[in-house]
C-alpha cells in the first residue's frame, strides 16, 4: 500500500527555496499531510467512538500540537513536561493521557494535580496510587500482553523482557490491589510496539484486553496504543488502517454489547500522524572518494536525526538540487565525530558539493531526539500550511548551548 508524503505536496524547487531562505540543516513539515493522517484514522474507525491521542514525543513543537488539536486529536504524554507543553498548546486536561515509565511518584502526583488521565504501568506505583487516592482519582492501567509486534527489536514494547506495562500474567495481583485500595480503574491500555502490519496483532491484543476488562466494571475506554507502519521506502508495505478499522471495530462493538455499555476506543499514534509530513534538508559539504566508497558528507548528523544510527532505521534520501543527474552510488554521512551514517550505498542522482539533499520521513523522532553533541546547535523548524511557509523554531546558536552553563573561578 503506497502512501503520500511531503514530496507529493511540495516540489523540489519549493523545498530548495525554503532551504535558501532559512538555511540548512532544516526540518520542514507539511500541515495538511498531518491533518489528512488524522482524518484517515478517524474515518477507519467511524463506526465506533474513537479518540486519537497523539504521541507527542514524536514531534512536540507547540505549533504542531495546536494543529493536531484543531484537527480533533488529544495528546499522549510520557513526561510531566510533555503534559505542561500540551496544556500550553491549548489541550484541556481531559484531552491528555499521561503514560510515564520509570518515574518517581512525585511526577505521578504532579499529573494528578494537573487533572490529566493517569496511566499506571507498574505494580508498585499502582499500590502507591491506590493508597494515596483510593477511588477519588480514576486511573488507567497499562498491561503488557507479551505479543511481539513489528520487525525491529528496538521498537518492540510488548515482549516478555520489555520494561513497559504490567504483565498480563500478573492480572490477579493487580485485581487484588484494585480491590483492597478501592481504585477507580477507568481504562485499560496496551502498546506492543511500532511497524505493525498485521491487523491480527491488534486483534490478539484486543482479545486479551477484552478478557481482562470483564473484571473492571467501571471502564470508560480501552486504549490499543498504536504501531501503525508508514512507508519509508518506495512502494513500502504499510498498515492497512481501513482493514484494521473494519476488523477491530467489529470486535470492539461486539465486546461493548457483552460488557453492557458503550466504551471509547483510544489510539495514541505518533509516527503515523507526522512521519511522512516531515523532511530534513541538508547541504552537501564534501564529496569524498576513498578506495572503497564515495561519501557525500553533509552539514548535519546523528545529532539532528539519530534514528539511522540508533534504530538502524531506513530513511529515503533524494538529491533535490540535481534530480536529472546520472544515478550513482553514495554513502551519505554526517559531520559528527562518530560513525555517523544516514544511508549506506544509496543510488542518488549525481551529488555535487553544495547540493541540497532531502531526507524523507523525518517528521517523527527527528527533532525531538536531537542533541548538541560536538557542541553542534540544533536546526530550525519550518511549517508549510495553507500556502504559508512559517518559521516555527529558530536554529540554535552557541549562546543557546551555553545558556545554562555556569562559569566559575578555577
Amino acid at each position: 500500500m503506497k502512501t503520500e508524503n511531503i514530496f507529493d505536496q511540495l516540489e523540489n524547487n519549493q523545498l530548495l527555496e525554503i532551504a535558501l531562505q532559512y538555511g540548512t540543516p532544516l526540518y520542514v513539515y507539511h500541515g495538511e499531510k498531518i491533518e489528512a493522517q488524522v482524518a484517515q484514522l478517524k474515518n477507519a474507525f467511524r463506526e465506533t467512538t474513537v479518540r486519537i491521542k497523539y504521541a507527542c514525543k514524536a514531534l512536540n513543537n507547540i505549533n504542531i500540537l495546536r494543529l493536531l488539536r484543531n484537527a480533533g486529536a488529544g495528546v499522549d504524554a510520557v513526561s510531566i513536561h510533555e503534559v505542561h507543553l500540551a496544556l500550553k498548546a491549548g489541550f484541556t486536561p481531559d484531552e491528555i493521557l499521561f503514560t510515564p515509565n520509570g518515574v518517581s511518584f512525585e511526577e505521578i502526583k504532579a499529573g494528578v494535580d494537573a487533572g490529566v488521565h493517569i496511566n499506571i504501568d507498574n505494580i508498585s506505583m499502582l499500590e502507591r496510587f491506590g493508597h494515596t487516592y483510593g477511588n477519588s482519582v480514576p486511573c488507567c492501567i497499562r498491561l503488557n500482553p507479551h505479543i511481539v509486534a513489528g520487525g525491529n527489536i528496538h521498537i518492540q514494547t510488548g515482549h516478555i523482557d520489555s520494561k513497559f506495562g504490567i504483565s498480563i500474567h500478573q492480572l490477579r495481583h493487580v485485581l487484588r490491589i484494585v480491590k483492597s485500595e478501592k481504585i477507580n480503574v477507568s481504562g485499560l491500555h496496551m502498546h506492543t510496539g511500532s511497524d505493525i502490519l498485521d491487523a491480527e496483532v491488534f486483534i490478539r491484543g484486543a482479545e486479551l484486553l477484552f478478557e481482562a476488562a470483564e473484571d473492571f466494571p467501571d471502564l470508560q475506554f480501552i486504549d490499543f496504543g498504536s504501531g501503525f507502519k508508514v512507508a519509508y521506502k518506495e512502494d513500502d508495505v504499510t498498515t492497512d488502517v481501513k482493514e484494521l478499522g473494519k476488523a477491530l471495530t467489529e470486535r470492539f462493538n461486539e465486546f461493548c454489547l457483552r460488557y453492557g455499555k458503550k466504551l471509547e476506543l483510544w489510539f495514541e499514534p505518533g509516527k503515523f500522524l507526522v512521519s511522512e509530513a516531515g523532511v530534513l534538508l541538508v547541504k552537501v559539504n564534501v564529496v569524498k572518494q576513498t578506495t572503497a566508497t564515495v561519501f557525500a558528507g553533509v552539514d548535519s548528523g546523528q545529532n539532528h536525526l539519530i534514528r539511522p544510527m540508533f534504530y538502524d532505521a531506513y530513511h529515503h534520501i533524494v538529491n533535490i538540487s540535481n534530480p536529472e543527474g546520472t544515478p550513482r552510488i553514495y554513502t551519505v554521512v554526517g559531520y559528527i565525530c562518530e560513525t555517523d551514517t544516514f544511508g549506506w550505498d544509496r543510488k542518488l542522482n549525481e551529488v555535487r558539493e553544495g547540493d541540497t539533499l532531502a531526507i524523507k520521513n523525518a517528521g517523527a523522532y527527528g527533532y525531538t531526539m536531537s542533541n548538541n553533541y560536538n557542541a553542534r546547535p540544533r536546526p530550525a523548524e519550518v511549517l508549510v500550511y495553507k500556502g504559508k511557509v512559517q518559521l516555527i523554531r529558530k536554529a540554535e546558536t552557541l549562546d543557546d548551548i551555553m545558556r545554562n552553563m555556569v562559569e566559575v573561578e578555577l
